[in-house]
């Protein structure tokens, strides 16, 4: 599985849990599939839960694990997210889908030569992906983990600007605190993350 040698995501507050989301690709999908209804740090800190209870973090793995025992460790306190059993039962529908698609190796989403066309394909037929989501992880990629395919931008939307709008524009708490701002502003005024 290949790592992000330049990654510079840091939105947890713990040095452990951002690492692995540094340097470990199935992580950083899972955050990123745990990001909505439950703030952005307890998301991206669900990978390094699951990673402590399961010992490593491999898509074929936890595929193949017994659903209620994957919903179980989930649901564990801490949980992985506000609603913990409805989230494991997508990751391991994302992590059967990479097994299925791409051999259980998560970085061939964003393999060499893959184009922003094609990586925003790629990632929006992810169980659990929608249009935004996609948009988000691509810019994620580019900005935080130095992925950026020829024509990123023009997939990942408003998110390749540089205005603090979400999980891309973190790489600190003072970022972390700048997109919190933003986000309030903007929901103050009746506006969109894409607008």
């Amino acid at each position: 599985m290949t790592a992000f040698p330049e990654g510079t995501l840091a939105i947890t507050g713990d040095s452990e849990s951002d690492l692995l989301l540094n340097s470990n690709p199935l992580a950083l999908l899972i955050g990123m599939l745990l990001d909505q209804q439950v703030p952005m740090e307890w998301a991206f800190r669900g990978p390094a839960t699951l990673f402590e209870r399961l010992g490593d973090l491999d898509a074929s793995e936890i595929a193949e694990y017994d659903p209620e025992l994957f919903i179980s460790l989930c649901c564990e306190k801490p949980a992985i997210h506000r609603f913990p059993a409805a989230m494991g039962k997508r990751i391991q529908e994302m992590c059967q889908y990479l097994v299925d698609t791409y051999n259980g190796d998560p970085a061939a989403l964003w393999e060499e030569g893959v184009t922003g066309e094609e990586l925003s394909r790629r990632i929006r037929e992810l169980p659990g992906y929608g249009a935004e989501k996609t948009m988000i992880f691509i810019a994620l990629l580019a900005k935080r983990m130095g992925v950026a395919p020829d024509g990123w931008k023009d997939h990942a939307g408003p998110f390749a600007d540089d205005t603090p709008r979400s999980v891309a524009d973190i790489d600190g708490p003072e970022a972390l605190m700048d997109v919190r701002a933003w986000k309030k502003e903007q929901k103050a005024a009746g506006k969109s993350k894409q607008q």
